[in-house]
């Protein structure tokens, strides 16, 4: 009869556990559990230490678009400049720091409930936003493999400028950028440039809050 023969291992699995198998048997058996226990006892007192360690909840803001528009001098087409507006619209309403506040008294004619409305709700500020791009570009580049493709490259930065309401005093300024380059083939589709185009806005949109809510957390500035 001819001998068994065992299923075939990965040569590099079966070494390395074999490896690790032998330096536990050739050591001592109880220095080992010993060295177990500590790293034992040395994770649960991580995750003790975290439980006690506490860290501040992110407070809440309101955000709402006010103008869309290009910085002068900066050629942006309109159908970009709307893009943006519902790309804006859409973040501002889904982001978990940002909330709605149409249940609030208009500040326009109730700035006093307003307010009121805002603390009570532990709301930190409520802000319409100008957003502006200070850089837009669109490229067709060729494609770096050679072969008579092209690549569509959109580059752009924009500026979020936060008034409070009701009050319209200077609350923060944030930037955010973003670069995409799309394949597109020989021939560039409408479909690839709203996806390219699309794809930008939301990456620099993000930034841009991003840098917001980080300025927004601050501390104030200790008057001079």
């Amino acid at each position: 009869m001819p001998p068994s023969t065992s299923p075939t291992i990965p040569t590099m699995i079966t070494m390395s556990g074999q490896r690790r198998r032998t330096m536990i048997s050739n050591g001592s058996m109880r220095a080992a559990l010993l060295l177990a226990l500590v790293a034992l006892f040395i994770g649960h007192g991580d995750a003790f230490a975290g439980k006690k360690k506490k860290h501040p909840k992110k407070q809440s803001y309101h955000f709402e678009v006010g103008e869309v528009n290009a910085a002068e001098g900066v050629d942006v087409p309109q159908d970009v400049l709307d893009a943006l507006k519902a790309e804006a619209q859409k973040q501002f309403g889904a982001h978990a720091q940002l909330i709605d506040v149409s249940a609030a008294p208009d500040p326009a004619t109730n700035a006093a409930g307003y307010k009121k409305w805002l603390k009570k709700k532990k709301v930190a500020g409520s802000f319409a936003v100008m957003v502006q791009v200070t850089m837009y570009r669109e490229e067709v580049e060729d494609s770096p493999k050679n072969d008579g493709t092209k690549r569509l490259a959109v580059r752009l930065e924009l500026h979020l400028f936060g008034d409070t309401i009701p009050d319209r005093k200077m609350g923060f300024e944030g930037v955010g950028s973003s670069t995409i380059k799309q394949d597109v083939g020989k021939k560039m589709r409408p479909a690839d440039r709203d996806y390219t185009v699309k794809s930008a806005l939301e990456l620099a949109v993000t930034d841009a809050i991003d840098e917001s809510l980080t300025k927004l957390a601050l501390p104030p500035a200790k008057p001079k």
